[in-house]
């Protein structure tokens, strides 16, 4: 089967958050099956085609309702996997960044999802290859779903569409000028008529979409009620039949300690007593922190912005160092008051907190590799990819019970030193943090044995994509049938 991957971002090209790991590493694994998957991006000014090996595929020209644009389409193949770069002026070439502004970024993914059309038929035309199924992500690539639904021809009524939310949060919405001024058909899906959402391009992705995903089983559920729907729960509970969770996975060629270059010592699941501490000591002496065995160390990694549950955490956390001997490295930026708040904690207790308030690959590798307790105390979280890492890097994760994080984090029961992989509390409140960040202190403290055990089950952890890939070739054959089954 051929499945095209459609996405404003995908490692290592153009990068902001998840989304981009799961896009550049779930087609590597789709690879190895049934699938011949590629992925198809914005023809970004900032990504770098000589590096990668990026060159001219064809051009061409493309009518649409505002003109004619002419399209250029490049090509490379990364990591086994067949990329094509497609853009046009005005709105692509010359940028440096993936987003930029509201104004901005709306009509631009609006004229990427019409460039993606005529690149299909383009590439299907020229290099005979024609996706049965294309795969979306959130907003940016939204549209594309119900521009495949308005094609005439047997081709285009074949190809099956599949949607993934990596954030419900970010929706597209408000787009209806825009939308009608650059050409795309009236929506006249009644989920969407009735609930006045036809302006929402994450929205209109949902409703005419074959197959919808979320990014964990849990999140899939959450997003259904009120709380964690952002005001589409109404329209997801009319595809329940058809929204399904698949647990994200990461690239473990990448994340893994016994072949990770970046560290001072590398370790497995069964070298790690006697290896990982090497890497807790480079990363206090990097910080600026005393090299002190004994102090539970604290790793954020983290976009600092209140879904995070910064607003929670941070007071916890000052209340911790000022009566514990632990300390805290904080990697990541974000909302100015929360850069503010976190460059306060650093300064007030200089001598134990260390606050990068950027974001670096290689620090935050030392940081999984070196911390003891890795800390995610998000309001809600899709799917999560840090807490995994830190597993098989052999730190603990505490986080909140949402999500992926309720997924992927088995809580300690301290009546059996033989189950969990991390610590997990429920309530958002600062009571919540401070008591489960004091229990793992104990827990490190004094029941080390246990906290080993701990980190050897969570290295242990499969996190690969291997049963994640397969599940997406399940929904993909779903999918497919769907669609094709409307037209036997």
């Amino acid at each position: 089967m051929n499945s095209l991957f459609i996405s404003a971002e995908a490692v290592p090209f153009a990068k902001v958050g998840g989304m981009a790991d799961v896009v550049g590493s779930l087609p590597k694994a789709l690879q190895g099956l049934k699938a011949d998957a590629r992925v198809m991006l914005p023809a970004y000014g900032f990504i770098n085609h000589e590096k990668y090996g990026i060159e001219p595929l064809f051009s061409f020209d493309y009518k649409m309702y505002t003109g004619t644009a002419v399209v250029h389409v490049y090509h490379t193949i990364y990591e086994g996997v067949p990329y094509y770069f497609v853009g046009a002026w005005p709105y692509f070439g010359e940028e440096t960044a993936i987003y930029t502004d509201w104004e901005w970024d709306v009509p631009r993914f609006i004229f990427f999802n019409q460039l993606v059309i005529g690149a299909m038929q383009e590439i299907g035309r020229r290099l005979d290859w024609f996706p049965d199924v294309v795969h979306v992500n959130d907003w940016h690539t939204g549209l594309v779903p119900f521009l495949i639904k308005q094609m005439q021809g047997l081709g285009w009524a074949r190809v099956a569409s599949l949607l993934s939310i990596h954030n419900l949060a970010y929706q597209g919405d408000r787009t209806g000028g825009y939308l009608w001024s650059m050409g795309i058909p009236e929506r006249k899906n009644p989920a969407l008529t009735s609930r006045n959402l036809t302006d929402n391009i994450l929205a209109i992705a949902i409703a005419y979409s074959d197959v919808v995903t979320t990014v964990s089983p849990r999140y899939a559920q959450e997003i259904l009620y009120p709380y964690m729907g952002n005001g589409l729960e109404e329209l997801l509970r009319t595809r329940q039949t058809d929204l399904f969770g698949v647990l994200n996975g990461i690239d473990t060629d990448i994340w893994n300690p016994a072949t990770d270059s970046a560290l001072v010592a590398n370790y497995d699941a069964t070298t790690f007593r006697e290896r990982r501490l090497e890497n807790k000591r480079y990363l206090q002496q990097q910080a600026g922190l005393p090299q002190d065995d004994d102090a539970m160390l604290i790793g954020l990694v983290t976009r600092l912005v209140v879904q995070k549950g910064l607003d929670i955490a941070i007071p916890a956390l000052r209340e911790l160092l000022a009566g514990y001997p632990v300390q805290l490295v904080v990697l990541g930026a974000g909302d100015p008051e929360i850069e503010a708040s976190v460059a306060r904690l650093s300064q007030d207790f200089g001598w134990k907190a260390r606050a990068y308030l950027q974001y670096d690959a290689a620090v935050a590798q030392h940081i999984y590799a070196g911390c003891d307790l890795f800390l995610m105390p998000s309001h809600f979280e899709p799917c999560g990819m840090g807490q995994m890492i830190a597993m098989r890097y052999g730190a603990l994760p505490l986080v909140r019970e949402t999500g992926g994080l309720a997924d992927t984090v088995q809580n300690y029961d301290d009546g059996s030193a033989e189950y969990g992989t991390g610590f997990v509390f429920n309530w958002q409140e600062v009571e919540a943090v401070l008591g489960t960040l004091k229990w793992a202190y104990d827990v490190y403290r004094n029941r080390r044995s246990a906290w080993e055990r701990l980190q050897e089950r969570g290295m242990s952890r499969d996190f690969s994509w291997a049963l994640s890939a397969n599940q997406y070739i399940a929904l993909y054959e779903k999918a497919i049938h769907k669609k094709r089954g409307l037209f036997i």
